[in-house]
């Protein structure tokens, strides 16, 4: 079964930048669309940025402009680039595929944003 690790996770302040890590237990070929999810406390899961076929990157808009997401095919590895983070950006962040599948879902990395 196809297993998805976040890692990169901590405490920044605001204005700061942090760089999550995904490791895939399989190569990226074979796991083309994937996402990164954040959830807030007592919020739902959300969808922040994906990473469709290897080529395409979509945001949301609460993060685009200062959210990257990138893929290193010889790592088997997605990688979101977070700038300029705000409060508001605290979460547990989460990816696996894009659209989600129940079942898939690992621990996540927790980011704080705050001073």
């Amino acid at each position: 079964q196809v297993r998805f690790a976040e890692s990169g996770g901590g405490l920044v302040q605001p204005g700061g930048s942090l760089t999550l890590s995904c490791v895939v237990n399989r190569s990226l070929f074979a796991v083309l669309n994937v996402g990164w999810y954040r959830q807030a406390p007592g919020k739902e899961r959300e969808l922040i940025a994906s990473s469709i076929s290897g080529r395409t990157a979509n945001y949301a808009d609460s993060v685009k402009g200062r959210f990257t997401v990138s893929r290193d095919n010889t790592k088997n590895t997605v990688y979101l680039q977070m700038n300029n983070l705000k409060p508001e950006d605290t979460a547990v962040y989460y990816c696996q595929w894009t659209p989600a599948r129940e079942n898939y879902w690992g621990q996540g990395t927790q980011v704080t944003v705050s001073s």
